[in-house]
């Protein structure tokens, strides 16, 4: 994606079923649960780059013994930080206590971080935000050891106001009316809640306050208590919560709007955002690595029992399509073979875009994780050209001689690295009056690759908001001196914001909605503006469930090649040589390639929640009068 934008969190989770002797006996540590902590978060650095947190339980501690650790970085490398404090800690105490190096019971009792559950966050800040109080996991704590919560999740509400409307109804006084916050302190009143009652049952079997611990940790329904909790939840969400005696949970939005995949054998139970992270970091096949589904929670209790509830009625599915086309890695095999067949689908659009003119046009791509939806294109445009050479040796038959048979058969598409990025240029680049010159370096062009005559085509994962394609990209491009540059987005238009974890709340920074804009301009319909904005206002107040997305209105005078083609004339720098055009994916295509992830609100508007609705028309009256806040 050439334009950054920050996105989806990830989550870790690992519970450890055996003792911790049975770790350092079989694999020759006891930090084995650490180790593959720290693996799978930085296998997931591609998700959080803004924050990293790191929080475990230790079981069966006495009172007074300290059971629960956490530890939180914002420094430029958060995972790398927590970390080598975590391994300062315990090198310190080893070396501080040698009698702690074989005995797995010292480490556990007296070195931090040391226990049987462990879970990790890292975090990109889509609010600005980047304080470490704004880093995951959250503590919620109590002298009552099942009533402690940690929470670290990859999601974000769109109704934070009316869950924290509810907390203030029932007597609570939440410290701030962040969604983080909000749904902790949700989980936590009714666990809260659940914890009394049973203390209520337990005293009338006879039980006094001591014994009574460990029967309330046995009895607690954390599946009653998310239900509870959930019930008004409105977003994308995948979040994952510790209890201080030792149960856990993983919670999944009802829509599957984010992801969630675990992994469970004799000795762990494993959970993670992306599917490959499990595969690597524990060397596990595709298959057994299972999806969360939609709606339901994977509880793992203190005593090792683990359960799939389901927790909300699941909605239609609408798992996030952006997943597959940028944010998570490529190398799961599903989303590595949806990615080319993204590119594949391209290609007859760029077909016509060249006039079919092969022999003069250069293929490649930019950035480096459209490299995989550009195998898929290239891959297309050579059974393109085989088809096309099989067609004229069937014409020419007998009459062919060697030398044209060799000059059918060398035909071939025209591929080149056209541009290759300095990364130490991009970490020096800062936002000062001299950016906009500073930026135009930071990739660099192989020249000679591209004749004068020719096109060239880039492809990229999709195009947002086209800053740097416009201040950078193009403008680099055009030092090749091709006769035209065809940049195409392997994603489609992105028309609406995101409410559901990515950062993308600002409609007017969308150049599909710029675009749109000046075509309505340009025809002399501006009043749709001032039309959908009063349907917007008209809408504040009525329940979720009655609103409706008045700014799907905006784009339905236009084509999708309307709409590609006024861009095109937008993001175009002023002195270009070459001619410019930008095309996009289409959403029936996206459907085809992503046929599991039809989560597709950012380029149609459908929203799978209700409060996506109250989300983009929000967005619109933010625009219509000129508020610069995000719209949830």
């Amino acid at each position: 994606m050439s334009d950054a934008i920050k996105h989806e969190c990830g989550i870790a989770l690992v519970r450890l079923l055996k003792p911790l002797d049975y770790y350092k006996e079989k694999y020759g540590s006891a930090f084995y649960g650490i180790n593959k902590m720290y693996l799978m978060m930085e296998k997931q650095h591609n998700r959080g780059q803004d924050g990293a947190g790191f929080a475990s339980i230790k079981f069966d501690m006495q009172p007074g013994e300290r059971y629960m650790s956490r530890i939180r970085s914002n420094q430029a490398q958060p995972i790398q930080d927590i970390f080598t404090q975590i391994n300062q800690r315990i090198n310190q105490e080893l070396s501080e206590h040698p009698e702690y190096q074989n005995d797995t019971e010292l480490q556990k009792r007296h070195m931090p971080y040391v226990g049987e559950l462990m879970m990790g966050h890292v975090r990109y800040g889509t609010f600005g935000k980047n304080s470490i109080e704004s880093v995951h996991p959250f503590l919620r704590q109590n002298n009552w050891m099942h009533r402690n919560l940690i929470v670290a999740g990859n999601f974000n509400m769109t109704n934070v106001n009316e869950l924290f409307s509810n907390l203030i109804r029932i007597g609570q006084h939440p410290k701030e009316m962040t969604d983080t916050v909000t749904v902790m302190e949700k989980i936590g009143h009714f666990l809260d809640d659940a914890v009394a009652k049973l203390y209520k049952d337990v005293k009338k079997e006879g039980y006094n306050k001591m014994e009574a611990s460990p029967i309330i940790a046995d009895r607690l329904n954390v599946a009653k208590i998310l239900r509870k909790a959930a019930k008004n939840f409105d977003g994308g969400y995948a979040m994952a919560g510790l209890l201080g005696h030792g149960d856990a949970f993983v919670l999944r939005d009802p829509a599957g709007i984010r992801p969630t995949y675990y992994y469970q054998d004799e000795e762990v139970v494993v959970v993670a955002s992306e599917r490959p992270v499990i595969q690597t970091v524990f060397n596990v096949e595709f298959d057994q690595v299972k999806e969360l589904d939609p709606g339901k929670a994977l509880i793992i209790k203190k005593n090792g029992i683990v359960r799939k509830k389901r927790i909300l009625d699941p909605l239609e599915r609408k798992a996030c399509s952006f997943e597959r086309i940028y944010f998570s890695r490529g190398s799961d095999s599903e989303i590595y073979q949806e990615r080319k067949k993204l590119g594949r689908l391209l290609f007859p659009k760029i077909l016509k875009a060249i006039d079919g003119d092969m022999e003069n046009t250069v293929f490649s791509y930019i950035p480096n994780t459209a490299e995989t939806s550009f195998f898929g294109m290239f891959k297309q445009a050579q059974d393109y050209l085989n088809k096309r050479k099989e067609e004229v040796i069937l014409k020419e038959g007998s009459s062919l001689t060697s030398e044209r048979l060799h000059e059918i058969l060398s035909s071939r598409p025209r591929v080149e690295k056209v541009a290759i990025k300095d990364v130490k240029l991009r970490t020096f680049i800062t936002e000062d009056s001299s950016r906009d010159d500073l930026v135009t370096h930071v990739y660099d062009v192989t020249y000679g690759s591209v004749k004068p005559t020719d096109n060239l085509v880039i492809i990229d994962d999709s195009i947002v908001r086209g800053t740097t394609l416009k201040k950078s990209i193009l403008r680099i491009l055009d030092r090749l001196n091709p006769k035209a540059i065809i940049v195409v987005s392997s994603a489609p238009q992105i028309r609406y914001p995101d409410c559901y974890g990515i950062d993308m709340a600002r409609l007017e920074d969308l150049i599909a909605f710029r675009a749109a804009l000046s075509l309505h301009k340009d025809r002399g319909t501006e009043s749709i503006v001032e039309q959908i904005y009063q349907d917007c206002k008209n809408q504040v107040g009525l329940p979720a469930e009655e609103i409706q997305n008045s700014v799907q209105r905006f784009y339905e005078p236009f084509t999708d090649e309307e709409i590609s083609e006024k861009i095109s004339e937008l993001l175009c720098p002023e002195g270009m040589k070459a001619t410019v055009k930008i095309i996009y994916q289409t959403v029936d295509n996206l459907h085809i390639a992503c046929p599991k992830n039809l989560g597709d609100w950012y380029f149609t508007g459908n929203y799978p929640t209700n409060g996506g609705n109250r989300v983009v028309n929000r967005a619109f009256m933010n625009f219509y009068e000129g508020v610069q806040g995000r719209a949830y």
